[in-house]
């Protein structure tokens, strides 16, 4: 089991080292949109989670990885943040810190849905769907947001600006990336895939709509668990 964490740690580890050099390479030589930027490091941090996912073979030591990363790594952006001058800049960060709380956020989501899906329901692809269905659908919303947003949702519970246009793209791209890997389980019969794909990114997008501070990190996955696992069981998707 050591052997396999140290690997596994490792693999993550090296992953990150690449992609963060290539985006730095990226950032430096390409000029590019500052929402573009963030999400090609919104992609990063998206990707590793199929690191933890298929780089271990025990569900365990998979969740463990995510604390131990976000234990380790903190201290190092904690240290950037404070002697490498314009690292905010640098990371497109709106607020200082933002970096630091993105990454306790997301890596302890990511252990608690490999708990669930993975340590429960014996599912690794399940833990993809879920985390998949917000990160995915959030980087359409964002960027189909930015640059075609021109109709604009109001209400007391809505934060900043979130367009019509964004949120029709969160909903189709959360609903593709969802119906897309469930069929690719196979498993259930095809209008189960149509129902759960359709529920599940109405409920990532309702909770990326309403959720405060973004917060929706949080909120959208489990939105999507709360859809998936009910209608897994219904339709044959998982057995424990």
């Amino acid at each position: 089991m050591v052997s396999e964490l140290l690997r596994g740690f490792g693999v993550l580890f090296g992953y990150f080292i690449l992609c963060v050099t290539c985006v730095l390479a990226i950032r430096k030589f390409i000029k590019m949109p500052t929402e573009v930027f963030r999400k090609i490091l919104h992609f990063v941090l998206l990707g590793s989670l199929l690191v933890l996912v298929y780089a271990f073979e025990t569900w365990w030591l998979s969740a463990l990885a995510a604390i131990v990363f976000t234990v380790v790594v903190f201290p190092i952006l904690a240290l950037a943040e404070r002697f490498i001058k314009g690292y905010s800049e640098l990371l497109t960060e709106r607020k200082q810190g933002e970096l630091k709380r993105s990454l306790i956020i997301v890596f302890v989501m990511f252990a608690v849905i490999i708990s669930i899906f993975w340590g429960w329901l014996d599912d690794r692809q399940l833990v993809i769907v879920c985390i998949f269905a917000w990160g995915i659908g959030d980087a359409a919303a964002a960027l189909v947001g930015k640059r075609f947003g021109r109709h604009y949702l109001e209400g007391k519970l809505i934060e900043g600006r979130k367009s019509v246009e964004g949120t029709a793209a969160m909903f189709a791209t959360s609903f593709v990336t969802v119906a897309a890997i469930l069929l690719s389980r196979g498993v259930m019969p095809w209008y189960g895939y149509i129902t759960t794909a359709f529920l599940t990114a109405a409920a990532c997008t309702a909770a990326e709509l309403y959720t405060l501070d973004g917060f929706d990190t949080i909120t959208c996955p489990f939105a999507a668990a709360a859809i998936i696992i009910p209608f897994m069981f219904l339709w044959g998707g998982v057995s424990i």
